[in-house]
C-alpha cells in the first residue's frame, strides 16, 4: 500500500528499539523488550491493513454520498431537482418521507421500484439507528436511503457502493510508526461510571458513560485521558485531541480503541489513533472529545488529516 508508510518489524527494532513505558522514555533494549517491540510492530502493520480494507468496503464510511436534515412534516424524495430531498442517484421520484411527532413513514412513488427489507412496498414505517432493529433502509438497487437521529435532530443519509469518495480513495496518510507512543498507562476506575453528554460535530448531544481514567507521563508531563465504554465494557473508546489537531491531524478529534484494562494497567497505542468517520466523509456526524481529553502535547503518531470527501 503505497500511501501507508510502514516500517518492517525488523527496522523498527533496529531504529526504534526502545519500548514504551509510562513516561515514554527510551531505555537499553533487552531480549524481552525487543520481542515486545517486534510483536507490537507486526500487530500495527496488520491493524493498518485491516483498517484500509474496511475503508475500501462498499458498505464502509466512504460509501456515504448524500445527507441532509429531516424536518417535521412530509418531504418528497428522489434524484430529480423538484424533490424536497434530492438524493444523488436512483429513481427521479422515490416517494414521500413523513415525520410526525417522532414517527417516520415512507410512501413509495408509483413505479419507483424501491424496496424495504427486500420487498416492494407502498408504505412502510421507518426506524432510526437508535431503534431496535434500525435503521430501516429504502433501497433502489445497490443504493439506499435511511434516517438517523442524534439527540432530537433527524437527518437522512444516502449510501452508494460506487460513491465518488470510494472511487477517489487512495489510502490514509499517517505518521511513521513509533514504539515510544505505545504507552502502558495506569488505570484508575471510578466508583461509579460518570454520566456525561458528548457534543457531536452537528451540535447535538449524545449520552455516554465514563468508567475511569488512564494516567501516564509524556515529556515530563502528567497526563490523563478518559474513555467511554463500548461493547459492554470490553473496549475502551478514547476521543482525543492534541496540539497536532487542526494541523497535521483532523481538527475535531481522533479516535483510539483499546482493550479493557487488566490489573490496573491499560495499553494506549497512539500509533492506532484513527480519523473519525466525519474526517473521512462530510455526511457523517461524530462525537467530540469530552472535557479533559484535549492534551497539551503533540501526539506525532497515528493517522494524519485525510482529504475530506463530500
Amino acid at each position: 500500500m503505497k500511501s501507508i508508510l510502514l516500517l518492517s518489524a525488523c527496522a523498527l527494532c533496529t531504529v526504534l528499539a526502545a519500548c514504551a513505558t509510562t513516561g515514554g522514555a527510551a531505555h537499553a533494549p533487552t531480549a524481552a523488550a525487543a520481542a515486545a517491540t517486534t510483536t507490537a510492530a507486526a500487530g500495527l502493520e496488520q491493524w493498518r491493513a485491516r483498517r484500509e480494507a474496511q475503508l475500501r468496503e462498499p458498505d464502509g464510511w466512504l460509501s456515504f454520498s448524500g445527507s441532509g436534515p429531516v424536518h417535521e412534516g412530509s418531504a418528497s424524495v428522489g434524484s430529480a431537482a423538484d424533490n424536497v430531498i434530492v438524493v444523488p442517484k436512483g429513481p427521479a421520484h422515490w416517494g414521500t418521507l413523513s415525520l410526525q411527532q417522532g414517527q417516520l413513514r415512507f410512501d413509495a412513488a408509483a413505479d419507483s421500484g424501491v424496496t424495504v427489507g427486500g420487498q416492494a412496498v407502498q408504505s412502510a414505517p421507518l426506524l432510526t439507528q437508535l431503534d431496535a432493529g434500525g435503521p430501516t433502509a429504502v433501497h433502489a438497487g445497490a443504493q439506499r436511503f435511511y434516517v438517523v437521529r442524534t439527540g432530537e435532530i433527524y437527518g437522512w443519509r444516502f449510501r452508494d457502493p460506487q460513491s465518488p469518495a470510494l472511487a477517489a480513495f487512495k489510502g490514509v496518510p499517517h505518521f511513521a510508526p513509533d514504539p515510544s507512543w505505545r504507552i502502558e498507562a495506569t488505570w484508575v476506575a471510578y466508583a461509579q461510571p460518570e454520566a456525561i453528554e458528548l457534543v457531536t460535530s452537528n451540535g447535538s448531544l449524545e449520552p455516554a458513560q465514563i468508567p475511569g481514567e488512564a494516567r501516564f507521563e509524556r515529556d515530563g508531563r502528567a497526563l490523563r485521558l478518559r474513555p467511554v465504554t463500548e461493547d459492554g465494557g470490553k473496549t475502551m473508546f478514547f476521543i482525543i485531541a492534541d496540539r497536532t489537531s487542526g494541523r497535521e491531524t483532523y481538527g475535531g478529534a481522533r479516535f483510539l480503541y483499546v482493550d479493557a484494562p487488566v490489573d490496573g494497567r491499560i495499553v494506549l497505542d497512539f500509533n492506532r489513533a484513527e480519523n473519525p468517520p466525519c474526517a473521512l466523509n462530510g455526511h457523517v456526524v461524530c462525537p467530540l472529545p469530552p472535557p479533559g481529553n484535549r492534551l497539551p502535547i503533540r501526539i506525532e503518531a497515528g493517522e494524519k488529516t485525510f482529504p475530506l470527501q463530500h
